[in-house]
Formats: C-alpha cells, sequence, structure tokens
C-alpha cells in the first residue's frame, strides 16, 4: 500500500515572535529542525503544517494629486506554529517528500511577496480613496494566493501525487521568474 504523505500549509495571521522573515531575493529554505518547532496537532489528519504570515504596512505622501506610497511587505515562516508528526515520517524518502512539498507552500508565499511587492507599489491611487483602494488590492492579492495553496494541496494530494507534484515545481518556478521579470522592468 502506497503511503500517503498529506501536509497543509498556510495559516495568515498576525507575525509571532520567533518566525523567519523572508528575503525579497529568494525564498526561505525550509529544514525539519529550524522551521517545525510546534507541537503537532495529533487531531489533524496532516502530517505537518507549515504555519506562514504575510504582513503589509505603508507610508503614504499626496504631492500634486497623485499618491506615492512607502511599501513594507514581509512573509513569514512561524517556527513556533510549524509542526510535524515525525512517528508518521521516519523513513527518510517520505520525510524528503513532505519538505519538497512543504517548501513548495513557501515558494507560493514567496511569489505572493512579489506580486505584493509589485502590484501595490505600481498604482496610481485616488488622493480621495487610497487605502481603501489599497485594501481592496492587498485583499485580492491574498485571495488569489489562498487559493493557489488550496489548489497546490488539492492537485498535488498534499505531496502524494508526485507526477502533479512534479507539475506544480514547474509551475511555481515559472510563476517565481515570472514576478521577478515583471518587478524588474519596473525598475527605473
Amino acid at each position: 500500500m502506497k503511503k500517503r504523505i498529506i501536509s497543509f500549509l498556510l495559516l495568515l495571521a498576525l507575525p509571532c515572535a520567533f518566525a523567519f522573515k523572508q528575503d525579497v531575493n529568494v525564498p526561505v529554505q525550509l529544514d525539519w529542525e529550524t522551521h517545525f518547532k510546534g507541537k503537532a496537532d495529533q487531531n489533524s489528519p496532516f502530517f505537518a503544517l507549515t504555519a506562514m504570515t504575510w504582513q503589509y504596512s505603508y507610508s503614504s505622501t499626496v504631492y500634486r494629486n497623485r499618491v506615492t506610497i512607502k511599501l513594507k511587505n514581509e512573509v513569514r515562516v512561524d517556527k513556533n506554529r510549524s509542526w510535524v508528526k515525525w512517528d508518521k515520517i521516519s523513513d527518510p524518502q517520505i520525510r524528503a517528500s513532505l519538505l519538497h512539498h512543504e517548501q513548495g507552500h513557501v515558494d507560493i508565499q514567496y511569489i505572493l511577496l512579489l506580486e505584493a511587492e509589485r502590484v501595490l507599489k505600481n498604482r496610481n491611487y485616488s488622493v480621495s480613496n487610497y487605502k481603501a483602494q489599497i485594501s481592496e488590492l492587498a485583499n485580492q492579492i491574498s485571495s488569489y494566493f489562498d487559493t493557489m495553496q488550496r489548489n497546490y494541496d488539492e492537485e498535488t494530494e498534499h505531496g502524494s501525487n508526485h507526477k502533479m507534484q512534479a507539475r506544480w515545481d514547474e509551475i511555481i518556478q515559472d510563476k517565481i521568474a515570472e514576478s521577478k521579470a515583471a518587478s524588474a522592468e519596473l525598475q527605473p
């Protein structure tokens, strides 16, 4: 009987202390010992959970009827809320496969970081309504990537469908390259 590897990712919440801040240049590279310090939920059907957060804030300047924002945009892996059921992944191959799948979730969150940076900074906002516009855009970005995370888990069967995992690996790498290229085009 084929062992089914099950995992789930993505808890968007306020960042906690002891979180790992995402570098804008590369995705965080997960490892079991560093990033999975939380107590496993024994009632969960999943073998691991990677808790991550996205947080943005901005300051704004209005000059000559134009709004300019300075964006602070962060993605974090929260090691104290991320957990693994060690007894379920004693086989080294299963362990590596599951970590690879969890890394895909982190990479998707990295794409969110890149896209939020590009989209939120490069808009013309209404002076009278820019706060609501920024909030709406951020909600759309968050919703889009929440859906992408769920699709990733469903289509890869939480990492146990290796053919679909390989396909998603390609999709994720393509999206990272696209996001980086789109951001580079906007640089002066």
